[in-house]
């Protein structure tokens, strides 16, 4: 039975937790990718709490651009995004974390409501008790939801003027078609009179794309060989980190930089109920960024359904910042 735990007070955030946790099927799922022909594990498992904090330290790499680019065009275009967007907005948090992008907006949308949704509600709780002090006047509840799934939004989240944020490019970790197909479920969930506020990171040269992703002193690294400690931890498996190396690259024939994670000598990974042995240099393919085109990316808003797009981008046009209406 899903929990409902909301406060009538509007100086009180609510809460509102729709995904459990599911050992049975966490494992299902770990143990069906680990013995696939090319073995991958979800990217979602790079995101304990440590490498939570490890991908925190990426963001603050001279390689790693995206979120100072897209942090630069939203303070450059700032007014421009806000006159765009409007105000008064029900502000839909895709991925929240710890709301410190939405933040930023605030003085100048001034939401009737905020909306964050992440995986974990449990770290959200903190984040939104302290815009809460900060932002008395907003109304917010925190969802824990895996969005990437459904949209079906409580009927505590105001049906009007609905804006969905969903920064950071995180839309280039879904394929073309799920990606669309995720982009449809927003605009579903838009109504009639909402909107979709994202960043979107472009095909620029290799060389930027295979630094951001493999920066030089090694934080990347160890954002992705802390998933097999993850994994280790989840499904009850022996990797030993030591015996794997990070590997990660922009290909181009698919327009995607990939994650993967290299043996370094064959070895055999053992869990209660399988194993599986790797070859020397067999890989794990632990995460895809798609990058996009620019006209490409409108396509694909004007498929799920959106119109009258608004785009920023910064001086190198390596990112992009698009607002789309529901049509």
């Amino acid at each position: 039975m899903t929990e409902h735990t909301f406060h009538s007070d509007l100086q009180q955030p609510g809460f509102l937790q729709l995904y459990r946790k599911d050992p049975a099927a966490i494992r299902k799922e770990l143990e069906g990718g680990l013995q696939a022909p090319a073995a991958t594990i979800a990217p979602k498992y790079l995101y304990d709490a440590l490498g939570s904090k490890l991908f925190e330290a990426i963001c603050e790499l001279p390689e790693y651009y995206p979120t100072r680019t897209e942090g630069s065009i939203f303070s450059q275009h700032l007014s421009d995004i806000a006159r765009a967007v409007g105000r008064g907005a029900t502000f839909i948090d895709l991925g929240a974390g710890n709301c410190a992008k939405a933040e930023r907006l605030f003085p100048v949308l001034q939401p009737a409501q905020y909306v964050p949704i992440d995986i974990s509600v449990d770290f959200l709780r903190d984040a939104v008790e302290r815009l809460r002090i900060r932002y008395p006047v907003i109304r917010m509840h925190a969802i824990g939801m895996d969005f990437s799934h459904t949209l079906e939004l409580p009927e505590q989240v105001r049906r009007e003027k609905r804006l969905f944020f969903y920064p950071g490019s995180s839309i280039g970790n879904f394929t073309t078609e799920e990606a669309a197909a995720l982009l449809g479920r927003i605009r579903d969930a838009c109504g009639r009179d909402g909107s979709l506020l994202i960043g979107v990171d472009l095909i620029k040269d290799k060389s930027i794309l295979d630094n951001a992703y493999d920066d030089a002193i090694g934080v990347t690294a160890a954002f992705n060989l802390n998933m097999l400690r993850h994994v280790n931890a989840l499904l009850g498996a022996d990797f030993e980190v030591r015996q794997w190396r990070h590997a990660g690259g922009f290909n181009e024939d698919l327009g995607r930089v990939e994650m993967h994670l290299e043996a370094r000598d064959e070895v055999v990974v053992r869990w209660n109920g399988g194993e599986r042995k790797f070859r020397k240099g067999e890989r794990i393919h632990t995460e895809n960024s798609y990058k996009y085109a620019r006209h490409d990316f409108l396509q694909l808003l004007e498929r799920a359904g959106f119109g009258s797009v608004r785009t920023w981008t910064d001086e190198h046009e390596w990112f992009m910042v698009c607002h789309a209406r529901a049509v």
